[in-house]
């Protein structure tokens, strides 16, 4: 990946927010801009030199993965160090990433800067450069979608009486590693029958019944890349009232799909399969977005939601997931991750969005 064009991408905007160098403090900012895979980096990006930061324990991590930025190992405290490397660059306004820096953190820096330094607080600077995936990025992606559709089709093999969510949730490690993934790409969902009515379900005791409806909201990893995919199966004869919702969702979310393309707003998307589900009567029943963006991160932008005014931008990923919530009786979601082009979107995962009955 080619971090120092990254890197040039991020200098470019300083002159527009006014500060001579950048303090990156986010870990998946920092792998993003540097290539470091580790839990404690620090990057300090300015147009004439740029520095990485990082603890004895990886300095020799740091070596392999980080070998185009100049590398400074701390014993003690970051903020010192950073301050001596400030200095020597000359910063005079220093932006910081606001969002992931603690109070504590911001009094500690502003100390050690002293006053020669103002801070200057930033929002998702970073952030909105990773919405635009390389080819790399989006071949990660795509790889840690084909694992997740495969162990798909393998979990369904798990679903018998008396397994319960957990059980079914421990497994889909196992199946995503031996799928092709390196692990999972966040907590898996599990829910059965009523559960499903939970749209973030955390997996119990509830063993699996004739008639349940089963909502399985997982992914894999791929090289720090998440994959994010929703699909709910029916376990012998559901309700009928749940198999009009499962139909209903995926027609809303066939329309949100049909409603991205490169320059539309998150709420423009957010809004076409919101009234499908409105039209059908379940409006009040659908209680978050209809979706968000995914990379090194589960959850990034853009976003699709009613109250996202920014517009998608082309080679972003996102998901399209709306879904239908009935307290007692149970629940259906379905999600895929598309990529925006410049005239639609492409989806990513091949696994079926009919309702299967097992």
């Amino acid at each position: 990946m080619d971090h120092r064009l990254r890197r040039a991408n991020l200098i470019d905007r300083l002159p527009g927010i006014e500060v001579d160098a950048f303090l990156v403090t986010g870990l998946a900012n920092v792998r993003y801009l540097t290539g470091f895979t580790g839990s404690n980096g620090q990057a300090l990006v300015a147009a004439g030199q740029s520095v990485f930061f990082t603890d004895g324990r990886y300095t020799e991590r740091s070596r392999h993965e980080v070998p185009d930025l100049d590398r400074v190992t701390y014993s003690a405290s970051f903020w010192e160090t950073l301050a001596t490397g400030a200095a020597r660059l000359g910063v005079r306004r220093l932006g910081f990433e606001s969002h992931h820096l603690t109070v504590r953190s911001h009094e500690r820096l502003g100390s050690a800067l002293g006053e020669a330094v103002e801070l200057v607080g930033c929002d998702e600077e970073v952030e909105r450069l990773r919405w635009v995936k390389d080819e790399e990025e989006l071949e990660l992606l795509r790889t840690a979608q084909a694992a997740t559709d495969q162990a798909f089709d393998d979990v369904l093999d798990l679903l018998a009486i008396g397994v319960t969510e957990q059980q079914v949730a421990r497994h889909l490690e196992t199946i995503l590693r031996r799928d092709g993934g390196d692990g999972l790409s966040f907590d898996p969902i599990v829910a059965f029958g009523e559960n499903a009515a939970e749209p973030h379900h955390e997996p119990g005791h509830r063993m699996l019944e004739e008639g349940d409806v089963v909502t399985m909201d997982f992914g894999a990893l791929s090289s720090g890349y998440h994959a994010d995919m929703t699909r709910t199966v029916a376990f012998g004869e559901p309700a009928p009232e749940l198999k009009k919702i499962h139909d209903v969702v995926r027609q809303a979310q066939q329309a949100g799909i049909d409603a991205v393309r490169q320059g539309v707003t998150g709420a423009e998307v957010d809004a076409s399969a919101r009234a499908v589900i409105d039209g059908a009567g379940y409006g009040d029943a659908f209680t978050h977005g209809l979706g968000h963006g995914v990379g090194l991160e589960i959850h990034e932008g853009p976003r699709l939601s009613s109250h996202y005014a920014d517009a998608l931008p082309a080679r972003s990923v996102v998901t399209v997931e709306p879904g239908i919530y009935v307290p007692g009786l149970g629940g259906v979601r379905i999600e895929d991750m598309v990529e925006v082009t410049a005239d639609g979107c492409r989806v990513l995962g091949a696994a079926t969005r009919e309702l299967i009955e097992l």
